[in-house]
């Protein structure tokens, strides 16, 4: 076969030169046929094949293969054969050759045979519409591999996107995603579709009904927006935020993003999202932000205060002080040992409540049979029994992780006095962490223990001078006074203190 270069050569003796065909292959050393082919196109002719290659080993089970595919129509999704099931089969049945033989042959069936599945160019109007889902991403937390649960909400318009973090998809977070998505776009969208999610949807009803989730009802009442859930296996309803979920794993979470805490990660999520905001979508005229700046009037006002994205229990005090929720136990404090309570669990902090009283706020922690201490809450306990300082778990904890400024201080307590005495006043100096920073409390130890007055009221008054520095006394400004120059101070004579209490003594 001639090449390009080759065909062009022959084509410009013919045509501009005017050269017969004879002369051409005779300077060109080309065949007649070839000038003749070379003539008739410019490009040349594709090959196709004049006959089915030969196939000594798998031609005899070609017919097989596709009785069996033919077979497979009729069978359920999920029995149907595949590549290496058929060629179990005809190895069975005599056919010598490999496996990869076989798949080759099924896969040039479905190829010729299979169809595109098209869909309709979408557009949407300012305001109206947004899509919401969750996924999964590999993150680091504290030093900690784990893994996300991503709350995704789209603007379907202006293609402006929010990302929250969790650690689980529990229906308080789905909610709380929600709240912080409308506070980051400024509105409500009047329509939010979704997957047939069981925090929003109850039971899946015929065509496009559900039977939806009590307190979804009232968290979409609140914000005034509509529903509208996807077919099920019909993710196409939802692309935009579909593919969402790939651009998001690829440059939000590609490689997994290192955070101090959920705090941090959602933090740096949200600046992610906002620079975002400046890439231009292709055939686009306008940069994402720009064009959310346009949609954010047409989407619904806030209401005056946020839904509250909490779940909300009863539960009742055990005798070691503590609440449980989900299998794991929260302390409260010792003197308000109330025997029945409300919990409030939010996505990453759980409130107990006696009331309108809010007596304690953890962390919340979303593994197994787990205790969450706040050692302050056992401290009045331990004033009444000193001799459980050494064994009470919750301290233990908190002995772990606290400064080691608070062990020499306790080391210090004990040479000078009675070890139930020097007990009380350490707890006495660890009660100062219920009204003054964790920080300035140690400072203020680290300081007494330097001026050798390692005591209770040493602490506080090191605490005291941190927390009210004195200010400098300024120079005193004379200039406007000459007079007061002749004014000397000088050293006091301290023996006319001695003569007058000379004559005390006498008399």
């Amino acid at each position: 076969m001639i090449q390009v270069e080759d065909r062009e050569a022959i084509r410009q003796a013919f045509f501009i030169e005017r050269k017969t065909i004879r002369q051409i292959a005779r300077e060109q050393q080309r065949s007649r046929v070839t000038i003749r082919e070379a003539l008739e196109s410019a490009e040349p002719k594709r090959y196709t094949l004049q006959a089915p290659r030969s196939a000594p080993v798998l031609g005899p089970f070609k017919s097989r293969i596709d009785a069996l595919l033919a077979e497979n129509v009729e069978l359920p999704r999920k029995q149907r054969y595949t590549a290496r099931q058929i060629y179990k089969r005809l190895q069975a049945e005599g056919f010598a050759g490999a496996e990869i033989t076989v798949r080759r042959y099924i896969a040039g069936l479905r190829t010729h045979e299979r169809k595109r599945e098209v869909f309709l160019p979408l557009e949407f109007d300012p305001g109206r519409d947004a899509q919401a889902d969750w996924f999964e991403a590999e993150v680091i937390i504290a030093g900690q591999r784990v893994t996300a649960q991503v709350f995704n909400l789209r603007l379907n318009h202006s293609r402006r996107r929010f990302l929250r973090a969790y650690p689980a998809q529990k229906q308080e977070c789905f909610f709380d995603g929600h709240v912080e998505a409308f506070a980051f776009l400024g509105g409500v969208p009047e329509t939010i579709t979704y997957d047939n999610l069981t925090l929003a949807v109850r039971k899946v009803l015929e065509g496009k009904n559900r039977e939806e989730q009590r307190s979804f009802v009232a968290f979409r009442s609140h914000y005034l927006f509509q529903s509208r859930f996807c077919t099920p296996a019909e993710g196409h309803e939802k692309g935009g935020v579909e593919s969402d979920v790939g651009f998001a794993k690829r440059n939000f979470f590609t490689p997994p993003p290192e955070a101090a805490s959920w705090e941090s990660l959602n933090t740096l999520l949200r600046e992610q999202c906002e620079a975002d905001g400046h890439r231009r979508v292709d055939r686009q005229p306008l940069t994402i932000a720009e064009t959310w700046e346009q949609e954010r009037p047409h989407l619904r006002a806030l209401p005056e205060y946020s839904f509250l994205c909490c779940r909300v229990a009863t539960v009742m005090l055990n005798a070691y002080s503590q609440v449980t929720f989900e299998t794991n136990r929260y302390s409260v404090p010792a003197e308000q040992a109330f025997r029945q309570m409300v919990i409030k669990a939010y996505p990453f902090r759980v409130e107990v409540w006696h009331g309108t009283e809010r007596l304690a706020v953890h962390p919340r922690h979303y593994g197994q049979q787990q205790e969450v201490f706040d050692p302050l809450h056992y401290l009045p306990l331990l004033v009444q029994r000193p001799g459980a300082f050494e064994h009470a778990k919750p301290l233990r904890r908190w002995r772990e992780t606290w400064p080691p400024a608070y062990e020499q201080l306790l080391q210090n307590l004990r040479e000078k006095q009675a070890n139930g005495a020097v007990t009380r006043e350490f707890l006495q100096i660890l009660a100062l962490h219920r009204q003054h920073p964790a920080d300035l409390i140690e400072r203020a130890i680290q300081q007494a223990l330097q001026s050798q007055c390692a005591h209770l009221d040493g602490v506080r008054l090191f605490l005291h001078q941190l927390e009210h520095p004195e200010l400098p006394v300024p120079p005193l400004d004379l200039s406007q006074r000459p007079q007061l120059h002749r004014v000397q101070t000088g050293p006091v004579d301290l023996r006319q203190y001695e003569a007058l209490l000379g004559e005390v003594a006498h008399a």
